[in-house]
């Protein structure tokens, strides 16, 4: 039975997260130790935090805790430091959580999960760049259930931990590579976002396997924009969920499936989350 609103369980706005009894949260076991990062496909969510500030901020419907138990392994933050606090925001909405209490949650998920790794983009949201990685320094202090060095580990060496990934404005972790490029993820018309989508993916399958963890935003919004003033994130995420899907799913009888990297979306669905871990499976 699917309790989910819109197209089957690819796209889902219900904050209530309903699993099968037969759900495997611990997808991770199922990767050898000696398989490189970057070689696993990994399904996360854009904006992770954003539950608050209306349509045009609203990115996500699960909790943090819902999210990881869903089988999410990629968080996207975008945090604002003041005085000795990192605040979570989407642009200017503060989403009702501090950075401190994300790594309490993805901590207790990973001692109850210990064969799981939780990878954490951090993007500060503010000119205050070196404020932020000092503030994330004093905050995890020495702590060695986070991979904090640049060499990209084999997923023995991760399980149990938080992995950061860096790039340009947050400096611990391993490199990421962003197939987005310069683009913010503006969307006019689905279909070129769908086209645009498959030419990420197509450039994070070569670059899979490396010193960079690889990243790509399935997620999308019209706002700021004309022609997509009314195609939501939510909006974009109903149309493009479905679609991704059914494309993921194009690469199954391929032996070994390729793989994507990290493929960070809005408001996905358990069997969507589901079928981007199955790619890792042959």
């Amino acid at each position: 039975i699917c309790l989910c609103h819109g197209d089957g369980a690819f796209f889902s706005d219900n904050k209530n997260l309903i699993l099968p009894g037969s759900y495997n949260i611990p997808w991770m076991a199922g990767i050898e130790d000696f398989r490189t990062l970057s070689l696993i496909t990994i399904p996360g969510t854009h904006n992770s935090m954003a539950m608050y500030g209306g349509p045009e901020a609203e990115c996500q419907a699960l909790s943090l805790r819902d999210q990881l138990r869903a089988g999410v392994r990629f968080l996207d933050l975008k945090v604002f430091g003041l005085g000795d606090t990192l605040y979570v925001m989407h642009g200017i909405m503060y989403q009702h959580t501090h950075f401190k209490d994300v790594l309490e949650t993805v901590r207790s998920f990973l001692s109850e999960f210990r064969t799981e790794a939780v990878l954490i983009r951090l993007q500060p949201e503010s000119f205050e760049k070196n404020t932020v990685n000092e503030m994330v320094r004093s905050l995890i202090s020495n702590d060695e259930h986070i991979w904090v060095t640049s060499g990209m580990p084999n997923m023995g060496q991760v399980r149990g931990k938080i992995v950061f990934l860096q790039k340009s404005t947050f400096t611990m972790g391993i490199p990421l590579i962003d197939t987005d490029g310069k683009s913010n993820g503006k969307v006019t018309n689905v279909k070129d976002k769908d086209n645009k989508i498959i030419r990420q993916l197509n450039q994070a399958t070569e670059a899979c396997g490396g010193d960079n963890a690889v990243l790509t935003y399935s997620s999308g919004t019209g706002f700021g924009t004309f022609w997509g003033m009314f195609l939501t994130p939510k909006r974009v995420a109903e149309k493009v969920n479905p679609w991704l899907n059914q494309y993921l799913r194009q690469f199954y009888p391929n032996q070994p499936r390729p793989c994507f990297g990290i493929i960070a979306m809005d408001f996905p669905g358990i069997d969507l989350i589901q079928t981007v871990i199955n790619l890792n499976w042959w």
